[in-house]
């Protein structure tokens, strides 16, 4: 008998456990997940030939079909193609533009400085990286996007949770963490999101800068979700609470609010000039497009420029999330543009919920089940935008009340019943 005989296949995992969501793949995919919708991005798109009402789209801002990002974007791919500038940023990728994009930046978020990043989820993941070393200790969110959760992967010293939001958890962690830093010599980093992209919840940036009275550490927010929809001027979660400047390292993505691609990175100069010389993400990678950069530079000076985007945004939030209240819905404590309905049902039952609101009420939601919230649970993510219309929140609370009733009656039980038996569970 060979040595090897005893050993299994790597693949052998795959072809027997598919994962608690890919299992669901045949009946799943294409519809429920990796769907396609058609047509210009707007408030209503096209799912399989019909005209739905999009609740799935982070443009918050309305600014992905904004005629006159449109025409900047075009100008700028017919200036400078789709490779320009190539190369890494330290060797032959660095251009004026950038600077300037990064100045203004820094500035719009009150920092001394900023840099790009070519992703959010990569520039994350690379920032967590950098910015600790084995004898530093990481606390942070346990509801922490997976970014954010993947960079904390990365760091070989030790690292803890604190429960979601929960302030007298993290002091605790706090506790554990300050003894542990006073053996190893290191220093302590804190991380939470400034919107928590499926509740909506803020985190609560304040009460944790207040406890920097009490502990030594540095604080680092994702601010994905707030960045353009939360402030005076839009310059996010840390300026709607007031602690702006005590965030050590703000994020943000161009992929919500900017309906781009790229982020940033924003801090006092000295940590700036430190991490463009350690995020392996970006040192080792070509740089931001220029056509990306020229975009972001216009669509930097709409948010500025254009407060009614914010407040055409906010109307349509406040409309649907009052809505759903006045008719009994649970939206949990979102604070944010981030809209959850949660409802109580099967995932079979999901299924049959999400193609009946598609195919007969035209309202196409992102649908969220376990694992990624507790069994038992179906959770709708809605993602309001500027396009929408007060006529589309009224047709999308309608819907909501039918499909609810159908779902209490028993009804996407039966129809999820064939389900079941086909997957012979």
């Amino acid at each position: 008998m060979s040595k090897y005989a005893c050993m299994k296949d790597l693949f052998a995992k795959i072809y027997k456990d598919k994962g608690p969501l890919g299992k669901w793949a045949a009946q799943a995919e294409g519809y429920f997940v990796f769907p396609k919708l058609e047509g210009q991005i707007s408030n209503r798109m096209k799912f399989q030939g019909k005209d739905v009402i999009t609740w799935s789209i982070n443009d918050y801002l309305g600014l992905a079909n904004h005629p006159e990002v449109r025409k900047v974007d075009a100008e700028a791919g017919a200036a400078y193609g789709s490779a320009y500038p190539m190369g890494a940023r330290m060797m032959s990728g660095h251009t004026d533009l950038h600077e300037k994009l990064q100045e203004e930046l820094a500035a719009f978020v009150n920092k001394e400085a900023a840099y790009l990043l070519n992703f959010g989820y990569q520039g994350m993941v690379s920032t967590i990286d950098a910015l600790v070393a084995k004898d530093d200790i990481i606390v942070y969110d346990v509801d922490a996007h997976a970014c954010i959760i993947d960079g904390v992967r990365l760091h070989m010293g030790k690292r803890f949770t604190y429960k979601h939001n929960d302030i007298v958890s993290l002091e605790k962690n706090l506790e554990r963490a300050t003894k542990m830093a006073e053996q190893t010599g290191g220093g302590i980093l804190v991380i939470s999101e400034g919107v928590f992209g499926m509740r909506g919840e803020q985190g609560r940036l304040k009460e944790i800068v207040e406890l920097k009275k009490k502990f030594n550490f540095r604080f680092f927010v994702d601010d994905a979700h707030g960045f353009g929809t939360l402030g005076a001027t839009g310059a996010g979660a840390g300026e709607e609470q007031g602690v702006q400047d005590d965030i050590d390292v703000y994020f943000a993505t161009f992929a919500k609010s900017m309906a781009s691609t790229g982020a940033f990175i924003a801090a006092d100069k000295e940590i700036i000039d430190y991490l463009k010389y350690n995020l392996r993400s970006q040192m080792f990678a070509k740089s931001l497009q220029m056509q990306l950069v020229v975009g972001a530079l216009k669509r930097l000076d709409m948010l500025r420029t254009m407060p009614e985007l914010k407040a055409n945004l906010w109307t349509i939030v406040d409309a649907l999330q009052s809505g759903l209240k006045e008719r009994g819905f649970d939206i949990g404590t979102t604070q944010s543009c981030v809209t959850p309905v949660y409802l109580k049902g099967s995932i079979p039952e999901a299924m049959a919920l999400v193609r009946d609101l598609r195919e007969n009420y035209g309202i196409f939601c992102s649908i969220v089940v376990y694992p990624v919230i507790p069994k038992g649970l179906i959770l709708l993510r809605m993602i309001p935008t500027a396009t929408h219309t007060l006529e589309d929140v009224r047709e999308t609370l309608d819907a909501f009340d039918a499909i609810r009733e159908r779902l209490v009656n028993g009804t996407y039980k039966r129809m999820s019943a064939a389900l079941i038996a086909a997957m012979g569970e």
